[in-house]
């Protein structure tokens, strides 16, 4: 490790899911890129994850959501987030990073709260449409606002003085398959993706094999379907497909996601902030169905900003049924030139160097705050 890496640690917070995961490894990436050494606070859930994150070190420190029902349970969550930044403060304050960087999530709250005590730079990155909670409470501590989206909803004017627009940042995979151009239709057939977020999501499971089990047999037969299905719910869609003799794979993850998007002329997914950036850096039109009665509306709010640039169409869950998506899906196939339009426009609103982009802030950042007087 050289000395100026050694100087220039970078250290990560975010919670344990893809969503804030993702755009915290392509920002390690960049950082790495620039000669920084990178470490990253993150929770027990990201262990699936951590493997293949590129951090010297990976801590994990004392968090929970105070989102939960009654007094005492809020009460629990304020002690676990209060013993965790002290955990983060001993952390923090023994390496001295040259900046700390916040991906959101309540893991996130400790570290980048530790760091903004301890007088270390603290950039946090919202790569919703929408502030989340924990964003939202660490906003007018931080000294930078990273944001994925143009317009960032849920904040007042002193916190958007601070914002700079860097996009989200995606994996190298995602930029790599953003080089595939859009499959064409010479062969007549409409290959669609089905995705429900990292988790899954059964309506997927439950809507579209019916949706297409109400397509005329011509339109059917000319579908290829791949989709991501729980895993309780795999064997009953897979079954479908096959009763219905539509060309199908079905699985509970796609490792190779982003090149499955690229193979897609049209997707349907949820709408939180990764999907979309991918979407919109590989250029794929979709059909987004939000995830409903999320407290921050932020799945909302992205699918709008997509729809808004003409890369797709967004249904509310509550009117996502087989009927509908049988006639938007009919309407795709009699309209391909339509579909190539949507990804383009999709393709133009891609922000494929955000990870650099968002890099040189933190490190702008930083170098502003270690030459400012205290």
């Amino acid at each position: 490790m050289s000395a100026q890496a050694e100087r220039r640690l970078v250290m990560l917070a975010a919670g344990g899911t893809g969503g804030h995961l993702f755009p915290a490894q392509a920002l390690a990436q960049a950082l790495a890129r620039r000669g920084c050494a990178v470490e990253l606070f993150t929770d027990e859930r990201a262990r699936k994850y951590g493997g293949a994150f590129p951090a010297r070190k990976i801590h994990i420190v004392a968090s929970a959501s105070p989102r939960g029902a009654g007094v005492m349970a809020k009460a629990v969550a304020a002690l676990a987030l209060a013993r965790g930044t002290l955990q983060a403060r001993g952390i923090v304050g023994r390496a001295r990073p040259f900046a700390m960087v916040g991906f959101g999530g309540y893991p996130s709250v400790p570290p980048v709260l530790a760091a903004t005590q301890l007088g270390v730079a603290a950039v946090i990155h919202e790569g919703n449409a929408v502030i989340g909670k924990a964003n939202l409470f660490l906003s007018p501590r931080v000294d930078a606002i990273a944001k994925g989206f143009a317009s960032l909803g849920g904040i007042g004017a002193a916190v958007a003085a601070k914002t700079h627009l860097t996009g989200d940042p995606v994996r190298p995979m995602v930029v790599e398959a953003a080089a595939i151009p859009y499959p064409g239709f010479s062969d007549g057939r409409l290959r669609l993706l089905v995705t429900g977020g990292s988790q899954g999501a059964r309506v997927m499971s439950d809507v579209v094999p019916a949706a297409v089990e109400a397509l005329p047999e011509e339109e059917r037969k000319a579908l290829v379907v791949v989709q991501q299905a729980r895993g309780e719910d795999e064997a009953r869609v897979r079954e479908a497909y096959a009763r219905l003799g539509v060309e199908a794979e079905v699985e509970s993850f796609f490792s190779d996601l982003p090149a499955r998007i690229a193979g897609a002329h049209l997707v349907i997914g949820r709408a939180g902030a990764s999907t979309v950036s991918e979407l919109c850096v590989i250029g794929r039109p979709a059909i987004l169905v939000p995830l409903p009665h999320a407290l921050d509306q932020d799945q909302s709010a992205n699918a709008r900003q997509f729809e808004a640039c003409g890369a797709g169409l967004v249904v509310a869950q509550s009117a996502f049924s087989p009927q509908w998506l049988a006639n938007a899906l009919s309407e795709a196939k009699r309209d391909p030139s339509a579909l190539a339009a949507r990804a383009r426009a999709a393709k133009a609103a891609g922000v494929p160097d955000a990870a650099d982009r968002l890099a040189e802030l933190v490190l702008a950042t930083a170098a502003q705050k270690e030459t400012s007087p205290r």
